[in-house]
């Protein structure tokens, strides 16, 4: 077990996730109002994804650089010392709206996805759950992303679906274009790494030395075992419902809260405590 403090992050709204079926915030206030459920339970990160702000237009993401900043300044003005980690995915080369945005909020951390993707998933009956596409992320995009953090003064957070683009991201390091990032292994896509907590091993077996790590786990409860082996083996702990919107007795969450108040369990469990905002950004080395 691990004594080091884990950092906790919420992932706060999903990408297309319907707002009249599902408990995610959309409206500027809205994001604030949930943060600040998060990280008065303990997180110190928020990710976050920028919803249209039009009437009945919730569900749909937007590139809007002024909805961008404004959503982050409400946070940060309800959090103190919080750090923002903004989204940045985009399905085809084209990412001008995640520039724009990046420049507009200058968010701490920003997720940076570290290779492309057969972005698949099938329905019970055997068809596509939506026709099979791929989500394009060649090195010169990245690279063209990873610039203008360093710019921003942004983190970024290399997002990983499998374990091949954990190598990727380890020649990116000794290529010179990254240094020092964070990894973040996503797990639970249909396409991508499965929701395992046997696979957390092998991953730290191939990163980068002495690079930060978290876990995004998608999926219902039978995520959390996969939280808790994060924590054991000192991992850094992401959560929200972005990722679920289950707990681990099964029940629906309400919010954000209780998936965080349930994520700092699975640190405890592993004798850790949770990193304030101040703490976060010195073992992040922010600045």
């Amino acid at each position: 077990m691990s004594s080091d403090k884990a950092v906790v992050t919420c992932s706060l709204t999903g990408v297309l996730t319907n707002p009249t079926q599902h408990p995610v915030p959309v409206t500027i206030q809205e994001m604030a109002n949930s943060a600040k459920e998060a990280y008065d339970a303990g997180a110190s990160i928020m990710h976050v994804h920028f919803r249209s702000q039009q009437p009945g237009l919730g569900h749909l993401p937007t590139w809007e650089p002024e909805v961008a900043k404004g959503m982050c300044d409400a946070i940060r003005e309800k959090c103190p010392d919080v750090i923002i980690n903004m989204t940045t995915g985009t399905l085809d080369r084209d990412q001008q709206g995640p520039l724009d945005c990046l420049r507009a909020a200058k968010p701490e951390m920003a997720a940076c996805n570290a290779g492309s993707l057969n972005y698949l998933k099938l329905r019970g009956n055997g068809n596509w759950a939506w026709p099979p596409l791929v989500f394009n992320n060649p090195v010169d995009k990245i690279q063209e992303i990873v610039k203008v953090m360093n710019e921003t003064n942004t983190v970024p957070e290399f997002e990983c679906f499998d374990v091949g683009i954990v190598r990727c991201v380890n020649m990116y390091m000794e290529n010179g274009f990254a240094k020092n990032p964070e990894y973040n292994f996503v797990m639970g896509v249909a396409s991508g790494m499965p929701a395992d907590p046997d696979l957390i091993p092998l991953l730290l077996k191939y990163k980068g030395n002495d690079c930060g790590w978290q876990v995004t786990a998608i999926g219902r409860e039978e995520v959390w075992p996969v939280h808790q082996k994060t924590a054991d083996c000192g991992g850094h702990l992401r959560t929200g419902v972005e990722d679920t919107f289950y707990l681990p007795n099964g029940e629906k969450t309400t919010g954000n809260g209780q998936l965080i108040e349930q994520i700092v369990k699975c640190a405890e469990n592993a004798g850790r405590s949770i990193a304030s905002p101040q703490e976060a950004r010195q073992i992040l080395e922010l600045s």
